[in-house]
């Protein structure tokens, strides 16, 4: 029997970044991982080929209806080969996955493929596709399962006609009309990708606005760009009943004053949101707890009810985010090595990568009047700087919230081009504490999108912003 420092179970951004730290730090280190390739959920059905079917109807979108506005003729009609557009997306997807197993065997870690269930608290059977079991010993383990969609009770996902993301990334024909459960940030990015290649989407959403986990007015300024692109959005919508045909899905909701509203479509995207993956598991066989949730409790360690064994990434508590998962997989690592990591939760940035994107870290406004701290706020439009008038992307702002009294930077909240990468600096701001005057007084180059944000901090210290 094999025996390690530490076993990982899952093989997503959270498990596998888990698994190099403590290889880094000395440890005997495995990993296991049910499906053939390693990535998890985020480099194989999620961020990754999500993104780069983002990207190429962006292209497609741009080719069609702003390269005349840049001087650019291209004889003929644009066409989409959507075949060549899935197989792109693949091979992205398979690249990014034969990068982390080169990883693992850069750091000498042993992967196991199959299901990982606890024997005990310190042994684990790995059940292979053929019926063989392996056991191993860890010391240590990592529980890194991940999260699966979400639906609801009523709904039957049939995979054909009612799907969830994973089978909307691989879709054999461009939708006619495109009806989206939910308007969060997967079934908003995937009807983007559609309706830029020519599907009618509806969004329907039980809550009041999309987005709603962010700033209200990110969840305004995306629906009105969106909306603008041919997205139809309906708010307040509580679904009551999907039904589907060969050919068609009928869904019922009721309105917000309680009156039925029928949609018809050639498929839905079933989108409310995600759920703890901890199936073949057998963690109370390892005394390791879970919530009504579904989720394994932890402690602040990240330590579950059995003291040697961890969880990290979707399969507890907080934001399902990549980069979240990854984080605690490197706490954890460090933790066990006996250093002193910290996360500081408030500063795990969030990003929907719709265009616009959009992007916050901190407080919003509404948890800081819930919450009854003062503040002050700056805002600045895209529209008014001169690198988003050269590029064409005009949607969108930065808003800036900062402390009344100590004007250190609470919160920032941006739609708009590029958003993605420009949350960065307001996390390294907020990381060293900076006050809005601090960030205003630094040097951003020009032509640029951050400038935006030099901006928006001039606009929270004293109303100043220089170019509106």
């Amino acid at each position: 029997m094999s025996t390690y420092d530490v076993a990982v179970i899952g093989s997503g951004p959270g498990g596998y970044v888990a698994a190099i730290r403590c290889a880094q730090l000395g440890m005997k280190t495995a990993i296991i991982e049910k499906y053939k390739t390693l990535g998890g959920t985020c480099l194989n059905v999620g961020c990754i080929p999500s993104k780069a079917l983002l990207d190429s109807s962006h292209h497609y979108e741009h080719a069609v209806k702003h390269f005349a506005d840049h001087g650019i003729e291209i004889p003929g009609d644009v066409k989409i080969n959507l075949d060549k557009m899935i197989a792109r997306k693949q091979t992205v997807v398979d690249q990014t996955c034969d990068g982390v197993s080169f990883l693992m065997k850069k750091n000498k870690i042993d992967v196991f493929e199959g299901v990982g269930a606890f024997k005990d608290a310190t042994h684990i059977n790995i059940t292979k596709t053929d019926g063989a079991v392996d056991t191993i010993e860890a010391k240590n383990t990592i529980i890194a399962t991940g999260s699966k969609p979400s639906t609801l009770p009523f709904i039957k996902i049939d995979k054909k006609r009612v799907i969830t993301s994973t089978e909307a990334l691989k879709l054999k024909e461009i939708p006619k009309h495109l009806v989206v459960i939910g308007g969060g940030v997967i079934g908003l990015e995937l009807g983007q990708v559609y309706r830029r290649l020519g599907a009618q989407v509806s969004v329907v959403e039980y809550m009041d606005r999309i987005i709603p986990g962010m700033d209200k007015a990110l969840s305004r300024e995306l629906q009105k760009a969106m909306k603008k692109q041919g997205v139809k959005f309906y708010t307040s919508h509580k679904v009551t009943s999907v039904e589907a045909s060969a050919k068609e899905v009928t869904i019922t909701a009721d309105d917000k004053k309680g009156n039925p509203v029928e949609f018809k479509g050639d498929y839905c995207l079933v989108s409310v949101g995600r759920k703890p993956y901890t199936d073949g598991l057998n963690a109370e066989a390892a005394g390791v707890k879970l919530n009504d949730r579904g989720q394994v409790e932890v402690n602040d360690h990240l330590q579950t009810s059995a003291s040697n064994i961890y969880a990290i990434g979707d399969v507890i508590k907080g934001a399902m985010l990549a980069h979240k998962a990854e984080e605690e997989g490197v706490f954890v690592a460090e933790t066990l090595a006996g250093q002193k990591p910290h996360i500081d939760y408030n500063l795990i940035p969030g990003v929907v990568y719709t265009w616009p994107e959009v992007a916050a870290v901190g407080k919003t406004e509404e948890e800081l009047k819930e919450a009854g701290v003062k503040y002050k706020s700056g805002q600045f439009p895209f529209r008014a700087l001169g690198r988003s008038r050269a590029s064409g992307d005009l949607d969108g702002f930065v808003k800036i919230l900062a402390d009344e009294t100590t004007d250190e930077v609470l919160g920032v909240h941006m739609v708009g081009a590029r958003c993605a990468d420009l949350i960065a600096e307001a996390v390294t701001a907020m990381e060293f504490r900076a006050s809005a005057e601090d960030i205003s007084r630094m040097s951003h180059a020009h032509p640029t999108f951050t400038e935006a944000i030099k901006e928006a901090a001039l606009a929270a210290t004293d109303d100043r912003a220089l170019h509106v």
